[in-house]
């Protein structure tokens, strides 16, 4: 990986920084008029965004692992080429190879609005990877993957990104936009279940695929007063999922009590909605997000 000195001297665009951390993993750091952020090259890995004007929209673990092999708890993790464990393999990390290894920058660019856009590469098995990160008042991802072999892959591909978003508490929130949508239970034994024609409020361990929806989301959050709003493309699933008390006490790298400060709204292509890719084939997914101040007609 280069020396954070030679990413600097490549990429000299103002309000870009890369560093190292103290175990030293490099990451980019973002300040612009626009937005604050911090992108981690393991994993192409979004840690932080502070579109300016807001308080920090991305959730991260207090407790998370800042070591280099290790998935770091939080931001936005990218899924792929599978979802959760592995379908054949219980020794392969779950979610995929793709948020623990190495990624390139390959462009880094001044925007318009005073932002700043990365261009990061990697190869994950036979798939050409490329994401772009847009760090502006709003944040727009997009993953490109490319099956670069002369074979299909033999397993469905699945993909996520798994978006962390920080709440002021999980039991006050509310999740919009996927109301029509029929949805996997994961916490009744992967149950299929009829849309709930009712927006997502939470009150125990919630796991969720829900499945052939191109829908928007948006997160209220009264007392923040504010809404985040996840709109995407090329992507059928939408996962959510908040793991509540005693699966957080479970988890090593998550406070026992943060589940109270975070949700997940994970855009995807996963289980029944999961990929096949010729070779030679590609796939685009797009996740734009954007805040915005609440109104006394938002829920």
């Amino acid at each position: 990986m280069p020396h954070v000195n030679q990413l600097n001297d490549q990429f000299p665009i103002p309000g870009l920084r890369f560093e190292t951390n103290p175990q030293g993993m490099v990451r980019a750091t973002i300040q612009t008029p626009a937005a604050e952020a911090e992108l981690y090259l393991q994993g192409a890995h979004v840690t932080r965004w502070k579109p300016a004007g807001h308080r920090e929209v991305l959730w991260l673990s207090r407790s998370s692992w800042f070591e280099s092999g290790k998935p770091i708890r939080g931001g936005i993790p990218i899924c792929f080429p599978w979802f959760g464990p592995h379908p054949v393999d219980p020794q392969q990390p779950a979610h995929g190879t793709a948020r623990i290894s190495n990624w390139n920058i390959a462009q880094a660019e001044e925007t318009a609005e005073h932002g700043v856009k990365l261009w990061l590469t990697a190869q994950i098995e036979t798939f050409q990877m490329t994401y772009t990160v847009e760090f502006g008042h709003e944040l727009k991802l997009g993953l490109q993957i490319r099956n670069s072999q002369t074979s299909t892959y033999e397993l469905p591909i699945e993909e996520a990104l798994h978006t962390y978003f920080s709440v002021s508490d999980i039991r006050q929130v509310s999740i919009e936009g996927l109301q029509q949508a029929a949805y996997i239970d994961k916490m009744d034994n992967g149950l299929l279940k009829a849309p709930a024609h009712t927006a997502i409020r939470f009150d125990r361990e919630t796991d969720r695929i829900y499945v052939n929806t191109e829908a928007a989301c948006t997160l209220h959050d009264p007392n923040l007063q504010r809404e985040i709003v996840v709109g995407k493309r090329g992507s059928l699933s939408t996962v959510v999922w908040n793991p509540w008390i005693a699966k957080a006490a479970r988890m090593p790298d998550f406070g026992d009590d943060e589940w109270q400060g975070m949700v997940c709204i994970e855009s995807a292509n996963v289980a029944t909605n999961a990929l096949t890719l010729a070779p030679g084939e590609s796939h685009g997914l797009q996740v734009d997000i954007s805040v915005n101040a609440m109104t006394n007609a938002s829920v």
